[in-house]
């Protein structure tokens, strides 16, 4: 197939400039003005944005949680993620105690259904003297990523001491730590005395998750990978005080980059309070209006480098079908947690909310600029998590993951527009202005307007290898 884009304005992280594309099978084989193929398909994008396609580096599909699953998996994610304009996602393998092959292996078998393109991190949840000896053999499988938590004590946490190891290990080997930044010893406190004295309405689940232990932990895995002398890159900052350490630490020299998510741009612990505020139940949870101005600042600023999803969703009430692809489906959800904060699901959706809704949110009104959209959105992680230049650029040879973006379109957001496979929006009724008009995969159409032209297995594994420290 050869495919022929003219008269868009192509955006890139550094860019913005008039040219046409030629795509020769998967990949970019020209881009220049006034180009010419006599066998080419022509694409019109007259007064449109070309972008490269989304990098979501953080989502978790057909994940087990509280006797249920997140309702996405690796089709009905990667096709909702496609529909917002990305096009690679990277999910989180969990480890099993047979080793990192055998968990490896249960997730690709789980991807085989992939619509889009996909990586995975390795959830270091466990460590001793075999684990970190087989730590190099996922650089092999071409994952160099392992994420460690500070919070989920007795389950995914382990301790410092071994997460200082770990970061030496991935030092030695090229790879990259991955850190969840709470602080689990007050987090299990807090719990305690709030289920002790009958709290528990959702609101409770921010009351026990303070910001002062992600401020903290943030700081102490920095100072752990600046004695290591190892980067780390600290996932879903929700607390103003965590872009001031992340400021703090980078200024200092320490290798540390942060991600942030939509839900911690627009929402606040106010949403927990409402009736149907388990729908906002995710960990770390909501904040205040004040850390969703200082985490806006650290992107307009650039002290933050990546703007992932968190993508894990759950049905509101997973009692009820909703019909996807004409089939009801079934899954338990949040109603799960109806009479205690602690049963509750944690996760929301939003793999294909992300890019049209910080484009009018944050593009369209001033916060970032467009060069800045397309670095959070897709340059950056590819970056940094060893895909580019194969993505999350426009050149040529990379591959043709391409977004025809329609800056002029306006719409009402909410499920009536979602792919994702869950019965509820965190931004329904929201207005938007700008949003894909088509979508193409290593030069393939897959979205199409309001049509889907990809399908199950389109999607190919990426083996991965060492990033750039951005």
């Amino acid at each position: 197939m050869i495919t022929l884009i003219e008269n868009g304005t192509l955006v890139t992280n550094l860019e913005t400039f008039q040219a046409d594309i030629l795509i020769e099978g998967e990949i970019i084989s020209q881009i220049g003005k006034d180009l010419q193929h006599p066998n080419a398909n022509i694409v019109d994008a007259t007064g449109k944005f070309i972008m490269p396609g989304g990098v979501d580096p953080h989502v978790h599909l057909d994940l087990p949680m509280f006797d249920t699953v997140s309702s996405d998996d690796h089709y009905t994610g990667h096709k909702a993620a496609a529909f917002g304009g990305t096009t690679t996602v990277m999910d989180f393998v969990v480890l099993d105690d047979k080793g990192f092959d055998y968990s490896v292996d249960v997730w690709m078998k789980k991807a085989e259904k992939a619509a889009i393109d996909y990586s995975f991190h390795m959830n270091l949840t466990n460590f001793n003297d075999k684990i970190a000896k087989d730590i190099p053999s996922l650089m092999k499988m071409g994952i160099q990523t392992l994420k460690v938590f500070t919070a989920y004590n007795g389950r995914l946490r382990i301790d410092d001491g071994s997460i200082f190891k770990a970061l030496r290990i991935a030092k030695e080997n090229g790879m990259l730590m991955m850190a969840h930044c709470e602080n689990g010893d007050v987090i299990e406190t807090l719990v305690t005395d709030a289920l002790m004295a009958g709290h528990t309405t959702p609101e409770y689940h921010a009351f026990t998750r303070p910001a002062w232990g992600a401020v903290e932990a943030t700081l102490r895995m920095a100072a752990m990978a600046e004695q290591a002398d190892s980067p780390v890159y600290v996932v879903h900052m929700n607390a103003g005080g965590e872009v001031d350490m992340l400021k703090y630490a980078r200024e200092h020299g320490v290798k540390v980059m942060g991600e942030t998510c939509p839900q911690y741009l627009f929402f606040t612990i106010d949403q927990l309070r409402q009736p149907d505020g388990a729908k906002w139940v995710c960990s770390p949870p909501m904040r205040t209006k004040e850390d969703n101005a200082r985490l806006w600042e650290g992107l307009s600023d650039g002290i933050l480098q990546t703007i992932g999803t968190d993508h894990c969703p759950f049905f509101m009430d997973g009692t009820k079908p909703i019909v996807y692809e004409g089939s009801d489906v079934f899954i338990a959800g949040k109603e799960l947690g109806k009479d205690d904060f602690t049963k509750i699901p944690n996760g929301l959706p939003g793999i294909q909310d992300r890019m049209p809704i910080l484009w009018t949110y944050g593009v369209g009104v001033g916060r970032i600029t467009a060069n800045q959209f397309v670095a959070y959105m897709s340059t950056n992680p590819a970056k940094i998590f060893g895909l580019y230049p194969r993505k999350g650029a426009l050149a040529v040879g990379s591959d043709a993951d391409i977004v025809i973006w329609d800056p002029a379109k306006k719409m009402k957001h909410g499920v009536a527009h979602s792919h994702q496979r869950t019965d509820y929006n965190l931004y329904e009724g929201w207005d938007l202005t700008g949003y894909p008009e088509k979508v193409f995969l290593r030069g393939k159409l897959i979205v199409d307007g309001e049509e889907w032209k990809g399908s199950r297995g389109d999607g190919k594994f990426l083996k991965r290898s060492t990033g750039e420290i951005l």
